[in-house]
């Protein structure tokens, strides 16, 4: 099922960004995650006729929307897109199938992120310290091995990966609001001492 309603769901976001600009679009998707509920997983324990949440549509809308942001590049994001048509036009396919494809076309191995979105309700949770020109951070709140990627404003617009393991970076942070997190990324972020 998220298959169909996440995707589904997503292209009320393409569509907002093809007709406002992608800022819109990215308001729009992420407006969604107050929808959001977290009750149980997006997909339910297989073999026994359990369907899973109804957050497969705006979590899995948020979920694929994460996936577009570590890809960080529309055209390859674009050809996946119509690639999954392609490629799976008129089959039954499996959530395996989907994973392993997106995940291949991106060059990039999303499997912990499909394992954290669609099969717990845990939103990961970035913890970070400040201290003058040093930012540690880390992943809590996850599936372990989640190691998404993340665009992060730290003097400069720049990507971490962030995994369960405190991680350090050195910069000199500018203004008022040394650090922030792109929205578009659906996590948490906890300022800890």
């Amino acid at each position: 099922m998220w298959i169909h309603e996440s995707f589904t769901n997503y292209s009320e976001t393409l569509f907002t960004d093809y007709w406002y600009g992608k800022e819109a679009g990215n308001a729009y998707v992420q407006g969604t995650r107050k929808n959001i509920s977290n009750d149980i997983p997006i997909i339910g324990i297989y073999n026994v006729n359990q369907e899973g949440s109804g957050d497969m549509y705006y979590k899995g809308g948020n979920m694929i929307h994460n996936i577009r942001q570590v890809i960080n590049d529309d055209s390859t994001f674009r050809l996946i897109l119509r690639g999954l048509n392609k490629t799976f036009y008129h089959k039954t396919v499996t959530t395996k199938q989907v994973e392993d494809y997106i995940s291949k076309q991106a060059k990039h191995d999303l499997s912990k992120v499909f394992d954290q979105y669609l099969r717990t309700i845990q939103i990961p949770v970035l913890e970070y310290k400040l201290d003058g020109y040093k930012l540690t951070y880390r992943y809590t709140n996850c599936v372990k091995g989640f190691n998404m990627p993340l665009k992060i404003k730290f003097k400069t617009e720049q990507w971490i990966k962030p995994t369960e393991q405190w991680k350090t970076l050195n910069l000199y942070p500018e203004g008022d609001n040394p650090f922030s997190v792109d929205p578009n990324f659906y996590i948490k972020t906890k300022k800890v001492d």
